[in-house]
């Protein structure tokens, strides 16, 4: 213990020499935070500028341009011209818009069928995607609104005009999430994600930078030459600094913002400390197998980037090719996301988790295969020059 505790002090003064570490590690960590958290504030996109061009200025029009603007979602536009509200669509100022052609009430009235053609901006990913839907639910109430005329005409009971309409009623129940709030859906992962990114750069940046700076010769002559004392007392100082990060997260997450959560919060407090190791873990094994820093940053980034993409949280796994099913897996975030699903959202316990438990414990074993390569490259300061 005693080369154990000469490293930890190496590196605290390391850390204390060097504001990159503080800044990369807390100030990322915080900055992100405070980000999605305020920017999320509100839980779900409101008053999207829809546009609509209504060429047929009837009171039937006019009524459905008004119950758009009435929804929580929309906040109707009016244009003169299709030209006009298709240049502000493409330049980001609008999310969508429609066009509600010349003799709509007059075909309404004529049982004919009229057409209304709606465009929407893709391209803003969840302001489309609210808008189509805001649009195609009023497009739906306003076919049910004009059919419940018709059969009221017809002399046609209350009862079967809506057995008509509406054949069968839905029932929905939004299970962990019940007010439709991204700021829950995404920043429950969102950001132990972003930790996990921060982890894997600053242990491939600690651990690469000895062999940069040509001073890994040093650490090991610290560390009595032994690797293992010397990446345990270099480790201890991150570990000690990404646990009490992981650990306010998670608590600043459901304690503060009170998040909804079925199960224990200090169950997902092992759950992040888990991320955690398994992230350390997979930093070791990177700058082990490419004992080059800027080589192994790169690395390094890619990898958790990826890792949001395949965790499963806004595109299920499932939905995903089948080579990519697998690849999933090789992410400590995918497994973190798991757990969360089951002890946050359906609140199973240990019975539920285990497994994602016992997969983030076998990342440790990752920087097994290249230590023999990284204390090769320490002791004779083989760094691959950029």
């Amino acid at each position: 213990m005693r080369e154990i505790w000469k490293v930890i002090r190496r590196e605290v003064r390391i850390f204390r020499q060097r504001p990159v570490y503080i800044l990369a590690s807390v100030g990322v960590m915080i900055f992100n935070t405070v980000f999605y958290v305020t920017f999320m504030q509100d839980g779900l996109p409101h008053d999207l500028p829809v546009g609509i061009v209504d060429c047929d200025r009837s009171s039937t029009s006019r009524s459905f341009c008004q119950q758009l603007d009435a929804t929580q979602l929309s906040q109707v536009v009016y244009y003169d011209d299709l030209h006009r509200a298709r240049r502000d669509m493409q330049t980001g100022r609008l999310t969508a818009f429609i066009v509600i052609p010349e003799g709509f009430n007059d075909d309404i009235q004529a049982s004919r069928q009229p057409h209304i053609a709606y465009y929407v901006n893709s391209l803003y990913f969840v302001g489309g995607a609210l808008s189509y839907s805001s649009i195609l639910t009023m497009l739906n109430l306003t076919n049910g609104a004009v059919q419940r005329q018709f059969l009221r005409a017809r002399g046609v009971s209350e009862g079967e005009i809506l057995s008509r309409i509406q054949p069968i009623v839905l029932d929905a129940h939004q299970i962990g999430n019940t007010t439709t709030s991204y700021g829950v859906y995404l920043n429950s992962v969102l950001l132990p994600g972003v930790l996990e990114m921060i982890v894997i750069l600053i242990t491939v940046y600690a651990v690469g930078s000895e062999l940069k700076y040509g001073t890994s010769r040093h650490l090991m002559k610290t560390a009595g030459g032994s690797l293992v004392k010397a990446i345990t007392g270099k480790m201890a100082v991150y570990t000690l600094i990404f646990t009490v990060l992981g650990i306010s997260l998670e608590l600043f997450l459901y304690h503060w913002l009170h998040y909804p959560i079925k199960g224990s919060v200090w169950w997902m407090c092992l759950d992040i400390l888990l991320l955690v190791a398994a992230a350390q873990a997979a930093g070791l094994f990177i700058i082990g197998l490419f004992p080059n820093l800027r080589l192994a940053v790169s690395v390094g980034a890619i990898y958790s980037v990826l890792g949001f993409s395949l965790a499963g949280f806004t595109l299920p796994v499932e939905a995903m090719l089948p080579g990519l099913r697998g690849f999933s897996a090789i992410f400590p975030l995918r497994h973190y996301y798991l757990f969360y699903v089951q002890e946050a959202i359906f609140g199973s316990g240990f019975a539920g988790w285990w497994q994602e438990v016992v997969h983030l414990l076998l990342f440790l074993g990752l920087p097994l295969p290249v230590f023999r390569r990284l204390e090769d490259a320490y002791v004779n300061q083989r760094y691959e020059k950029d």
